[in-house]
């Protein structure tokens, strides 16, 4: 190699096998002196650095001092490709070397050295052999610091650096360019972000010899992406729930630690009552602790425990936020919060001995939603070194203005949950009226779920003649509205069955009740519907009459253990009109248990109806101390942990009355007949030991059968009950009702009604099949 060019060959060992003209001219030694020499003993060691040279490569690249023949050190710029032998061994190297303050004149050379992009070469050992001002500066070196070491060793361990090296690896073997996103630390999102382009550097002949890296600074587009993606994760993570705890917790979830190393929620006192807001704030604010949220170790820990209350001060940035409406942020630095902070600190200590120390930016956002503040959302930072920004605070303006929207909802239904509950329980019996047909026992279990409370409604009547009237009902819908439509169902319910219509006759004319309502209401209003099971039992015959209005049926349990539903034909639900009921009838023993239900105990989203009957059966055989307990045992064996819909239950086991307390006799119509009657009633309330009452008694027995003779017809029929009351009943087969009227001086009748009015406790009259019966209740004498 006698040319001019400055090139050297050096084995796999590291010694130089041949030597150029050019590298005589640069480092003044001969071919003869150099070939067969390490080619690091002409490199020009600083003293004290000779225990440094086996770490170096076998043959250094970049910008190198080496010896000249004289001695003086002359700097050169080398570059290194590799040879490879027979097999692809390593044969060595052909280094080309130039002055190290050489200048590039060509257009290239220009770009490369002034681009603003950080742009480096390295070899095949991914060692810098060449970088331009921006790569060193972004590298944290100069270029002559940095040529011939290794990427790795410059960028520091991490998962970025093996990265890149990995996609080096690949741009070497397969000759194709790859990007990659690269962090400065990946531990902390907040470092530079660089987006790195890397393509292989060929020769003449098409063999990759190096490969080259570009990066470009993507800091502010990730902290964009970061941003964007941080909303679009808001809108599906907050209010999955209308509950406004859970809201708050979804909140702080968010902020920690994608954007806060310690966020808090606190809310004003009257969100979390669901009561109105006040009308005046004071200048300290206090709030209520709803959610916290601490990024881990390092980061700042909560002074106020859940659930407890802080008074902020008014320099504070949550006072701030929630009297200017806009978010506050806070640095250290500025007086306010250096103040805040230190009082801050001071209570941490006295709490829990530890003092957030380290806190240098807090942004304090207002919960705002259709005009009213609900509270505020607090981000502090401490691990991380870059404090909030301007981005920042509008970012968790859009974030807060969301949650503040979900967290006003899931206040509002809270409100209107309670007050639909409030009013339904107003409505629903709160202490069962006392009769002697039934035992009751019963459960209402409003639904926790997002549609609302439902207008599930339940009933027992007593009836005259010891019958007694249960009835169960279920409005469409969810809400005040089904809520105060189940009130009106329910107050219906009770007049018709104070007339004494039969089940069938009841539901005919509440079906019309609620067709005129749906009627009446405006178009906003939804669709107005509902179910309706109305049974009556009579304890002396054993009877009991059902008829259903879109309802399930009841499930019947007899005393010999068997269990199944009652056969209905059930009729349409209300409102729909045009079409008939009918009303079973069924003679059971004493002792059965008849279950009637809403549907929210059998329905449900994927729920099979047939088996939820079976197990309702099934639940219902089961053994219980008590009624009462068997409405927990069917209600535990039936429902699902989360019911959709609200759930009515009402269990009544059947009684009856003996022989012994019910007498009856037929009349003739025949005035004569009445002091046979008379005397009929006085010996038989002698037997029953009511002799007290005797007098009373006559009278009102003859004065309403001398009404049954009078103005009703044939056939007519006296009967006397012993239960809680004295009952006295007159049937016969006229249609007409009567009625209390007032008598003048001179009137020889029209006083028996009122006479009976005023000596006994109530009285009426029923309308039946082929005739009409008069009942009268005495109070049985204490004993």
């Amino acid at each position: 190699m006698d040319d001019a060019s400055a090139a050297l060959v050096v084995d796999a060992r590291g010694v130089v096998t041949g030597w150029s003209e050019g590298a005589r001219l640069l480092t003044g030694f001969s071919a003869e002196e150099a070939v067969g020499r390490p080619v690091r003993e002409l490199l020009a060691v600083e003293p004290g650095a000779e225990d440094d040279l086996p770490r170096r490569p076998v043959v250094p690249v970049g910008v190198v001092t080496v010896r000249h023949r004289d001695g003086h050190p002359v700097a050169l710029r080398l570059a290194a490709c590799r040879v490879h032998g027979p097999g692809d061994a390593d044969a060595g190297h052909v280094v080309t070397a130039l002055p190290a303050d050489a200048e590039e004149i060509t257009l290239a050379g220009r770009v490369f050295e002034q681009s603003s992009l950080p742009i480096s070469v390295l070899d095949a050992e991914h060692r810098f052999i060449r970088l331009n001002a921006a790569a060193a500066e972004a590298m944290g070196g100069s270029e002559q610091d940095l040529l011939g070491r290794p990427f790795a060793d410059v960028a520091g361990p991490g998962e970025a650096t093996r990265s890149v090296d990995r996609h080096m690896r690949t741009v070497a073997e397969t000759g194709r360019a790859l990007r990659d996103e690269s962090y400065s630390q990946a531990a902390d999102p907040s470092q530079q972000v660089w987006d790195v382009e890397m393509w292989p550097v060929r020769d003449a002949a098409g063999r990759v010899v190096a490969t080259a890296l570009a990066g470009l600074d993507s800091t502010e587009q990730h902290r964009a992406r970061r941003r964007l993606a941080l909303l679009d994760e808001a809108a599906s993570a907050l209010g999955t729930t209308l509950d406004v705890g859970r809201t708050a917790e979804e909140l702080v979830a968010l902020l920690v630690p994608d954007f806060a190393d310690f966020a808090a929620v606190d809310l004003l006192d009257w969100v979390l009552d669901a009561e109105a807001p006040p009308l005046r704030g004071d200048p300290e604010v206090t709030l209520r602790r709803t959610a916290h949220a601490s990024a881990g170790p390092g980061a700042p820990d909560t002074v106020v425990p859940l659930g407890r209350t802080d008074v902020y001060p008014p320099y504070s940035p949550p006072a701030r936020a929630l009297r200017e409406g806009r978010a506050v942020l806070a640095r250290t630095g500025e007086p306010d919060f250096d103040r805040w902070m230190a009082e801050r600190g001071a209570e941490a200590l006295r709490a829990c001995g530890a003092c957030p120390t380290g806190i240098h930016s807090e942004l304090a956002v207002p919960l705002r939603a259709r005009g009213t503040t609900l509270g505020v959302a607090i981000a502090v930072r401490n691990i991380r070194p870059d404090g909030f920004a301007a981005d920042d605070a509008l970012l968790a303006e859009e974030i807060a203005s969301r949650a503040a929207v979900c967290v006003d909802n899931a206040r509002r239904f809270a409100r209107e949950r309670a007050t639909a509950l409030t009013l339904q329980h107003s409505l629903l019996p709160r202490v069962l009226p006392g009769q002697a047909a039934v035992e009751i026992a019963h459960r209402y279990l409003p639904s926790a779920s997002a549609a609302g409370i439902g207008g599930d409604w339940f009933d027992v009547i007593p009836l005259s003649g010891t019958r007694v009237a249960l009835v169960v009902g279920d409005v469409v819908g969810h809400g005040i509205p089904s809520t105060a439509t189940m009130g009106r169902l329910c107050t219906a319910v009770r007049t018709l069955a104070d007339v004494d219509l039969p089940p069938e006759e009841l539901l005919t004319h509440l079906d019309d009740l609620v067709a005129h309502l749906a009627a009446d209401e405006r178009e906003d209003v939804p669709e107005l519907g509902a179910t309706c099971l109305y049974a009556v039992y009579d304890p002396v015959s054993r009877h009991l009459a059902v008829a259903a209005a879109g309802h399930p049926a009841p499930a019947l349990l007899m005393p010999d253990g068997t269990c199944r539903l009652v056969p209905l034909n059930t009729g349409p639900p209300l409102g729909v009109g045009g079409l008939p009921f009918e009303a079973t009838e069924l003679e059971l023993p004493e002792g059965c248990v008849v279950a009637f239900y809403t549907d929210g105990l059998i329905e449900g989203r994927g729920r099979d109806v047939d088996h939820s009957t079976q197990e309702l059966c099934r639940a219902l055989k089961a053994p219980a101390e008590s009624l009462d307990a068997l409405c927990d045992v069917v209600l535990k064996a039936v429902l699902p942990e989360e019911p959709g819909d609200d759930v009515a239950l009402l269990l009544a086991r059947t009684r009856a009355l003996g022989a012994g307390q019910v007498a009856a006799r037929d009349v003739s119509p025949d005035p004569g007949e009445v002091p046979a009657v008379r005397q009929w009633a006085v010996e038989l309330l002698s037997a029953w030991d009511l002799d007290d009452i005797a007098f009373v008694t006559e009278l009102v027995v003859s004065e309403l059968v001398t009404n049954a003779i009078r103005y009703g017809e044939s056939p007519i029929r006296v009967r006397l009950i012993r239960d809680r009351t004295l009952i006295c009943e007159v049937t016969d087969s006229s249609s007409t009702s009567p009625h209390l009227r007032r008598a003048h001086a001179f009137d020889e009748g029209g006083r028996g009604l009122l006479l009976v009015a005023q000596l006994t406790q109530r009285w009426g009259s029923r309308q039946a099949d082929g005739g009409k019966t008069i009942w009268a209740e005495q109070a049985l004498p204490r004993r």
